[in-house]
Order: structure tokens, then sequence, then C-alpha cells
């Protein structure tokens, strides 16, 4: 028989009364809704608040809401019952007043929590319908169910392969009290709830405790025997002396048999999870008073304390994950491609399924290469680092490690502080594996310059202190990333939906605030830190740009930034050119500078104290006394590299993200495009100061209304900002929360009237004259400045034969076969010989749809590209190949000719890196 439903009529009852107590402790007006001050709303309406127990106040300004709703929406599509909860839920979320948890609203409304969250979010008809506060606690609550959601799918899974079936319904309710007891556990422990990887370390930690105490029938005979058979028996603490146990709480035993079992089970770190047990989870199991009790959990105790988390945090019940609620369904629609995985190419006799991509294998074997690559690196400089070290005028090695062991102990507790109070040991591990990848970079950044320049001395590079401090919070960044802590769900931004919001999200530029860097600074090492470690993968490496987007688009132009200094020097006539001429702007963007030269170049005096010995060019000299004479009358100073690059990358940005809202909004207005890109273009080269603490959308909006406007196109606000919440890598905050004066802030519509056409409307009036500007040049848009080293290489002489090299000789071909392509792994059994045949007519065809076909009886699809995994070594020759008819076989031919091809490849490439090198 299926489980009974956890919510009765009578439970729902008594968590609304509950959760309506608890809202109203601090509010003086009664909790209890007064009908009779509602009968001018309808009356479903207030039956449907009085279900909720909202306040007066509650029903009021969602009532308020609901009437701006109807009147800006076109068409009210879903029935009125399911808006009326969601303005509800906008305005108990706006007034901080829990009179309801969100999945009391949602069983009200009967939709499941992803409709009802693009429900809320459709609201939003004006520019401030839903407040900043509102979509943060959406973000957040969408990322904490979109966590839980795969850590139940990965706990239903495992537990298959831990308890046994048994005929009573005892199996069940053991399952059912471990994963309550995790989510409870998950909700004390931490104050990131949407952590994926310590949260699933938690998940093993419950699960580890879970078959120690369960009955040994219930369990598989793999977990029966995982069992230490020497592990102390639980009782052991109860027998010891009281005097001392009062006075130093026994640890929970760890069983490391058992947990390393579960941890190969799950690809996980035993070492890490080992951690998480002896802080987090063993002071779980001290708060409940379970570490010294031989017995499983009590089911009741268990759901009551839960229960009062839950009420609490007024979002989702987790428990209803066990019960297969429609409140808390997955979508059928979100089934991840990558799921759909193709069979190992295998013999057919030995066909196996890949395992799916799932968010927490996607994690764990993200983990797992890092700790890989960096399994030679070492918490110390390597010998040739330390070579490095001496070799310099001043020897940075004491000073190195000082700053290391200040910012390890900041790290940690600021990582503590924002993820749980007991997490402070999981920030050292982050840490430690921060410096061990910080140290393999410099070392390969200091090799490459000193091929570059030919010389051993760094002094002046390595005694510079935000060189080293901003290697490391790169470093740390990916390490963040890596592990899941870092991500863009909101877009970037950490400091909304309230202080308690800010201090929890350690996403970018969390670490800059850490360490204390310059946003502007910490861009300077970002692209040399790629080019140096050619093991990152591609998700790191976009999350990395990712991070240098923000800072052009954003964060570099906050008050204090050094960038405001260099355009203030450039702006006197200290500099000898502009910072990016227009005319550069059809060029590619190639440029020869590394991190030395970026940081050892020119800045206003005073800013920074360096040793005067440098590796770097001349360029990297700056003039050591302040400029006291007339800008006309000035010295010219070297360019600084930095800037000029700042903006090179910021231009073509700009352009980039404007051609995307233009094809959007203008697709029937071409001409217009160039016209706005002349005005953007304008405001960031001479008016910069309207960037400051502002956003690069912010002007680009601005310039195609005002452009619009002009030119007599009709194009509102309205338009223009519901077209750009569609583009990638966008946030609420940018057109609802600009900077109008000092500590006021307004909507996008109130700064272009007020700051933006009062400072340009000159500028823009010109656009309508006989005479207008003469156009800037349009940026030349590069698909992405940071190479792939490992991306697929076409074959010379063939335009479907792709190659790449095989990443890591950790990880087999089998788990990197391509999700939606064929992949031959030289050396392997492929099968029978009509899969050459049919590779053959594949490769020979006209019709490149036919690719799709070979997955016999599939449905021809677009194209991919085919590539062929070869592990680095010339292995293609024919004698490997095998097939009943390879008479006019054109890939063998193909697959022949490789070793030569990838060799040609690989000179080419030496030959390209050492010219660049040169230059």
């Amino acid at each position: 028989m299926p489980p009974k439903k956890r919510n009765s009529g009578t439970t729902q009852s008594k968590e609304l009364k509950l959760a309506a107590e608890s809202g109203s402790a601090d509010k003086k007006e009664s909790p209890e809704l007064s009908v009779k001050n509602h009968r001018d709303k309808d009356a479903e309406f207030v039956t449907l608040c009085k279900s909720l127990h909202v306040t007066d106040l509650v029903c009021d300004r969602a009532w308020t809401l609901w009437k701006t709703v109807q009147d800006g929406m076109e068409e009210v599509a879903d029935s009125q019952k399911r808006l009326w909860g969601a303005c509800l839920y906008v305005s108990a979320t706006d007034m901080d007043v829990a009179c309801f948890t969100l999945t009391q609203v949602l069983k009200a409304v009967s939709l499941n929590v992803k409709q009802f969250l693009a429900l809320v979010r459709k609201l939003d008809v004006n520019l401030d319908t839903i407040s900043t506060k509102v979509n943060s606690a959406l973000t957040r609550l969408e990322k904490k169910y979109d966590v839980t959601l795969a850590l139940y799918q990965r706990f239903e899974k495992t537990c298959k392969n831990i308890f046994a079936l048994v005929s009573d319904s005892k199996e069940r309710e053991t399952i059912r009290s471990c994963w309550t007891m995790f989510l409870l556990a998950k909700g004390r422990a931490l104050q990131m709830e949407d952590d994926l990887v310590i949260s699933f370390q938690l998940l093993l930690c419950t699960l580890e405790l879970c078959i120690k105490r369960c009955p040994p029938d219930l369990l598989q005979p793999l977990y029966k025997s995982a069992i230490s058979k020497v592990q102390s028996p639980p009782t052991r603490t109860s027998r010891r002396n009281q005097s001392k146990a009062k006075s130093r709480p026994v640890e929970p035993e760890v069983d490391l048999q058992l947990l390393k079992t579960l941890c190969k089970d799950n690809e996980c770190n035993a070492e890490e999870v080992k951690n998480v047990y002896q802080t987090s989870f063993s002071a779980f199991l001290d708060s409940l008073d379970l570490s010294r009790s031989p017995d499983f959990p009590q089911a009741n105790e268990l759901n009551q304390q839960y229960e009062e988390h839950y009420l609490k945090s007024r979002d989702f019940d987790g428990r209803l994950f066990f019960d297969g609620d429609e409140t808390v369904l997955a979508p059928k629609v979100e089934i991840s491609q990558v799921e759909r995985t193709p069979k190992k190419n295998l013999s057919d006799e030995d066909t196996v399924l890949i395992p799916p991509q799932t968010p927490i294998r996607a994690a764990m074997n993200s983990i797992q290469q890092l700790r890989g690559d960096l399994t030679s690196s070492g918490d110390q400089p390597s010998t040739n680092l330390a070579t490095y070290f001496k070799n310099c005028t001043v020897d940075p090695t004491q000073e190195v490690l000082k700053r290391l062991e200040t910012l390890g102990q900041a790290f940690s507790q600021r990582f503590g502080q924002a993820v749980g109070p007991r997490c402070v040991v999981l920030g050292r591990q982050r840490f430690n594996l921060g410096v061990k990848l910080y140290y393999k970079v410099m070392e390969a950044m200091l090799k490459s310059e000193e091929k570059r320049l030919s010389v051993q001395n760094f002094s002046k590079l390595l005694n510079d202190s935000t060189f080293h401090t901003s290697l490391l919070a790169c470093a740390l960044e990916v390490v963040m990333a890596t592990y899941g802590e870092s991500s863009f769900k909101t877009g970037g931004y950490n400091h909304g939906g309230g202080g308690e919001a800010a201090e929890t999200n350690v996403c970018f530029p969390w670490i800059l605030d850490v360490v204390n860097l310059a946003a502007f600074d910490f861009y300077k090492v970002i692209e040399s830190f790629i080019k140096a470690d050619p093991t990152l993968s591609k998700d790191i490496v976009k999350h990395l740009e990712t991070c240098e987007n923000l800072i052009m688009e954003r964060i570099a132009w906050r008050t204090g930034s050094p960038l405001f200094e260099l355009l203030k020097l450039e702006n006197e006539g200290g500099a000898a050119e502009q910072v990016e001429t227009p005319a550069s702007f059809s060029q590619p963007l190639q440029h020869n500078h590394t991190a030395a030269d970026l940081y050892l170049s020119p800045m206003r005096p005073g800013l920074r104290v360096l040793p005067p010995e440098s590796p770097a060019t001349p360029s990297s000299q700056a003039s050591s006394q302040p400029p006291t004479q007339p800008a006309s009358q000035m010295p010219r100073l070297p360019k600084s590299n930095s800037l000029s690059l700042f903006y090179k990358k910021l231009y073509r940005l700009a352009y980039m993200r404007l051609k995307i809202l233009c094809s959007y909004l203008l697709s029937s207005h071409p001409e217009l495009e160039p016209i706005i890109w002349t005005l953007f273009q304008h405001t960031l080269q001479h008016e910069h100061e309207l960037m400051r603490d502002r956003h690069l959308d912010q002007l680009m909006m601005s310039a195609m209304y005002a452009i619009c406007k002009v030119k007599s196109v009709d194009l509102r606000f309205k338009t223009i900002v519901t077209a750009y919440k569609n583009m990638p890598n966008t946030n609420q905050e940018t057109f609802k929360h600009v900077l109008i004066t000092e500590g006021h802030y307004d909507s996008i519509i109130v700064f272009y009237n007020q700051v933006f056409m009062q400072k340009l409307k000159t500028n823009i009036l010109q656009y309508a004259s006989t005479r207008p500007p003469t156009l800037s040049p349009i940026p030349q848009i590069p698909r992405s400045p940071y190479k792939f080293p490992n991306s697929p290489l076409r074959v010379p002489g063939s335009n479907n034969v792709y190659i790449s090299p095989l990443k890591s000789p950790r990880m087999s071909p089998g788990i990197m076969t391509p999700r939606s392509r064929m992949l031959v792994s030289i050396g392997e059994s492929f099968g029978l010989s009509n899969r050459f045949q049919k590779i053959n007519q594949m490769v020979n065809s006209s019709d490149r749809s036919f690719k799709r076909t070979l997955d016999l009886g599939s449905t021809p699809k677009p194209l991919k590209r085919l590539r062929f995994d070869v592990d680095g070594q010339d292995e293609a020759d024919g004698s490997l190949i095998y097939s009943k008819s390879e008479r006019d076989s054109t890939l063998i031919q193909k697959l022949a000719e490789m070793s030569s091809t990838r060799s040609r490849m690989q000179e080419q490439k030496m030959k390209e890196d050492a010219e660049s090198r040169k230059e």
C-alpha cells in the first residue's frame, strides 16, 4: 500500500496556528484575521487568507498587489486562487511576517514548488511589483529545493544498495527516520542549506550512523559485512566515568571501514566525510543526546524537532520528498539531457550503461579531478619555486609564509561564519587545497616568464603583496567553485534579501572581501592563471571568465577602486595615449601582457612600495615624482597596460551584450545598433563617472532608450527590461536598484530621467540633427579570449573527423564518452565490423545528419562533431583496426594518417607557443 500522506487537515491546521503565532510575536496587531474589515474584497480571497492565518496587514497588502497585477496583465491565464496565493507569499515575504510556510500555501493552491516559483515571477508586471528582497528569497528557495531534490534522489538510490527488502514496514520506517534525521542535521549544522557537497557528506554521515544502529537483518550483505568486527560496542560510552564525560563530551566513534565503503560506493572522499562527521555531525548528535545512545533515534522525537525547524524556516517540508508528495515532485521536463547517456562503446556482448551525470556525481567528479591534479603539489614551495625565491634580490619566502598564515586564519573563520559554526575545519581544508594550487600556478607562471624574458630574478614581482594575494584569491575561487560553494545563481549579487543572506553567501566576490583585495587587481591575474594551468576544466575556466565579466560590469566600478585612480591619471594627461583608441576596435583581442606586466604596469605614485629591481619590460617603470605641473605641461608617462587591456575587454563585453539586446528588440531597426553603440562607447570613455557604483547594463539600457527616443522608435523601458531579464547572467537588481544620488536608489527609469539624460542631453540630441556624431567602429568579438587545450581539433583535409587528447590518465575512455557523439578509443575493442561500415558511410556521406543514425534506429538529430579520443600516443595504424570490408574504408585511411597529423599539429602548436613567448 502507498504510504499515507503526512499532512492531514488537522496537522496542517496545527502547523498554520504555530506558524502564525511564531510570526506574530513581534507584531502589535492581532494574528487573527478580522473578516468584517475585508468586506471590500472577494469572499474567496478572504477565505484563503483565513485558512493561511494571515494578518490584516498582509491581507490588505496582498489584495493591493493583486489589483496591480490584474491591471498589468493582459490576460490572466492562471486561476485567481493561485495568483492570490502568490500575492500572499510576496506580501508576507516583503513584510517579513511568518504567517504560513511555503508548503502550506502550495497545498492551498494545488501547485508544486517549481510551478509556484514561476507563477510568483510572473507577477512582476511592473519594475517594482517584485522587490529585490522577494527575488533574493525566491532564488535562495529554488537553489535549496534543487539541492534537496538531488540529495533525495541519491538517498533513494543509495538506500536500495544498503537495505534489504523485508515484508513488513520496518525497513521503510527506518529509512524514513534516516531521511528525517538528515534533514534535521542539515538544518542544524549548516547556515547554507544549499551547499550540495557538505550536505551530501552529512547525508553519508547519517547513513553511517543508521547502518550501525539498525537491525542486521535489514542490511544488504555488502553493508552487513562492512561494519567493523572490532568496532567498540555503542554502550561503551555509558560505562565511562561520569565526571570525565561531563568535562569533555565523548566523540562519537566513526566506523572507518563502513564509512569508506559508503564513500567508495558514492565516489566521495572518505577523509573529508570523516572530518564532517567529527565536527558538524558529532555536534549535532550531542545536541540531541544521541551520541551516547546505542539505540536508533525515536521517529517521533526526530519528527517533532524537524517540525520546529521547518516552521521556523517557513519554506518547504523536506519530509514530503519521502512521501512522494505532489508539491515537491520534480517536473518531468527537467530531466537533464546529460542523463540520457548513450551506451559505452564496448563489444555488443559487454555493453554497459555509463552512470548518469547527476548534480552530485558531477560535483564529486570535479572534486576528484581537482584533488588528483594537486596530488604532486605540496603545501610548501617546491624546490624549483624555492630557487626562484632565493634568486630574488629580496627573498620573499618569509613574507609569503606569513601572508598565508594570516589569510588562512581569516579564510577559515569567515568560511565557518558563512557556512556553519562547526565548518572552520572544512574551511582550512579548502584553504590548504587553494595553497597547493597557488604554488603550482605561481611556479608555472615564473617558468613562462623566465622563457619570455630570459631572467631569473623576479624580485619586484615576488615582493608585490597584491600579486600574491590576487593569485591566492584566484586559487581559492577555483576551489570554492569546484566544491559548488561559489556559483552565479544570483547573477553575482550577494547582498540582496537582507543581512543574513549576505552573510551566508560565499559566491564571488566574497573571496575579495575575505582577503581585502580590489577587484581591479584580481582581474589582472585571471587570464594568466588560466593559461598557466591547462588542467582546469572548462566549467572552471567559464567560471573565472564570468568573474572577470562581473568585475568589468560592476565590481571594479565601486568607489575606492584603483580603476578610478588610473582613469584620473589618464584624464590629467599623464599617460602617453588614451585607454583604447576606437580605431583598434576592429582588431582581434590579442596581446602579450602577462600578470607580471599588469601588476608592474604604471600606477599612480604612492599606491605601492616595491623594490627597485624589475624583470619586466621598460614599460613597468613608473614615475617616482607626483605630478605638480598642469596637465598640458606634464611629461608623458608610459601607458598603463592594465588599464588599456581592461578597456579593450570592457568594450568588447559591452558591445556583445548590446548586440544580444538589440537582437531581442530591434531586429526590424538594424540601423540603430551602431548608433546606440556609439553613444554607449562615448559614455564609457568620456563619462565614466556614470559607472561609479553602477552596472554596465544600466548605461546600455539607457543608451538604447535614448537613441530610440530621438529616432522616434516606440520602445518603452518596460519592454527593454522584460527582454533584458531573458539575457544570460542578469539580475533584477540591475534595473530595480540603481544609484540615483549618494545613498539613494531607485529604478532604471528614474536613473535615466534624473542622471543619464541630464548628463548626456546635448550629446543625445546630436543624433537627431543633420550632422550626427561619427559612428564608433564595431569591436571584433572573439569566441573566448581563453583557449581550451583539450578541445577537439579538426583532422586536416577532413570536414567530419576530429580528435582530442585523453585529458587525464586517471579517467578511462568510458567515463569520457561524449553524451551525443560516437567515440572511438584507439586500443579498445570497438565491436562488430558493421560499426566500421557505418562510420565509413557517415564520413563519406554528404548528408551530415546521417551521423545520428549510427545509434541503431535512432531519429536523426542536428549534427554534432564526431570526436576521437586518443591517449597521446601514436597508435593509429591500420594493424589496430579489424573489419571485413576494409577495401574502400575512408575512415581507416584517416586513422592511419592520424599519427603524422597529430605530430604536425603538436609541432605547429609548439611553434605558436614559442612565437607567443618570443613576442
